[in-house]
């Protein structure tokens, strides 16, 4: 198995390149990771002080303390054979993990656990190996992430709403006010798909495609799609509420973009893009062999939709409307 975690001289060259302003994309260049491995960690090992704000920030020695702890308690039920031992006793009894998460605490044990832990130990490697999962009172062949059984009004909260959206991304007067949605196939192409973006303004269009429905690579592709755009040409996204969207917060922090959502059931919402999906349909019927299309393909269909001239657009290109207004931004 490759390791992936991140050792106390990379994040110190983290903490250093930071300070010196330097954007994440060159940092993974850098060390050689991938962006998304250096946001998460900013992210989750980063120091925060309430109090005094200013203090907060990323720190490579408190980053490897915080990332080492974490692990220390995950593998407590490997580590502490007693407890490993009371734990799946009890959970041989039919009792949760919460259930015997609870019981530590309430018999003031000086050695417990969370239910979180136990949960990750059922159905990681050990506990595969020993079937522990069979004896958790509602059982699953993987467990699901806690932030996947988030309500959809917290994947998609109130303050995303499209009715929240500034004014002036509907009038169609700025550049770099995008939308987005997936492209399906029939279930013979299995989960591979197509993602479609259009550009409000100049209805510039982009596809690429997707080997899974995965919102974590869904929205890393779409990054690596945008970065190379000017940030003023990629200001926000609209998407429908789709869970293939759900990990959005990716954006801001990742190429400054931020994120919109249509009302549940309302995709004309975002007809931009529900336009250039019929577009598109013309050349990616629903029974595409998805799994054929190469780079050169989908960039030979973005050149037809790109390069037909618009009523909308009096007549130029999109290419055109597009090209004009990357100009206006240098």
């Amino acid at each position: 198995m490759v390791h992936t975690e991140l050792d106390l001289r990379e994040r110190r060259v983290i903490e250093d390149m930071l300070n010196a302003k330097m954007p994440v994309s060159k940092i993974a260049t850098e060390i050689g990771r991938h962006r998304s491995t250096i946001y998460r960690d900013i992210k989750r090992n980063g120091f925060v002080d309430e109090e005094l704000p200013q203090l907060s920030g990323y720190y490579g020695m408190v980053a490897q303390k915080t990332a080492r702890d974490r692990r220390a308690r995950r593998r407590k039920l490997v580590r502490l054979i007693d407890l490993r031992k009371a734990v799946i006793t009890q959970l041989k009894e039919g009792w949760s993990p919460e259930q015997i998460a609870g019981r530590l605490q309430f018999e003031g044990q000086p050695v417990r656990v969370s239910h979180e832990t136990i949960y990750a130990y059922v159905y990681g490697p050990d506990g595969q190996s020993k079937s522990l999962a069979r004896y958790l009172p509602n059982r699953r062949k993987k467990r699901q992430p806690r932030h996947s059984r988030r309500s959809r009004g917290l994947v998609f909260p109130p303050d995303r709403s499209i009715h929240e959206r500034p004014a002036y991304v509907k009038t169609r007067e700025t550049f770099g006010e995008w939308e987005g949605d997936l492209m399906i196939f029939e279930r013979a192409q299995g989960k591979m798909n197509v993602a479609s973006l259009v550009e409000r303004k100049t209805r510039f269009a982009v596809l690429f495609r997707n080997n899974d429905r995965s919102s974590t690579h869904l929205m890393n592709k779409l990054m690596d799609v945008f970065e190379p755009l000017p940030q003023l040409a990629r200001k926000s996204i609209t998407f429908d509420r789709g869970i293939e969207f759900r990990h959005w917060r990716k954006l801001k922090p990742g190429i400054g973009t931020e994120a919109w959502f249509c009302d549940p059931q309302a995709p004309w919402q975002k007809g931009s893009v529900e336009n250039l999906n019929k577009r598109a349909r013309r050349y990616l019927p629903r029974d595409t062999p998805v799994a054929a299309l190469s780079n050169r393909d989908m960039k030979s269909i973005c050149d037809r939709l790109n390069g037909t001239p618009r009523k909308c657009l009096g007549w130029r290109t999109p290419t055109e409307a597009f090209r004009d207004e990357l100009m206006k931004l240098r």
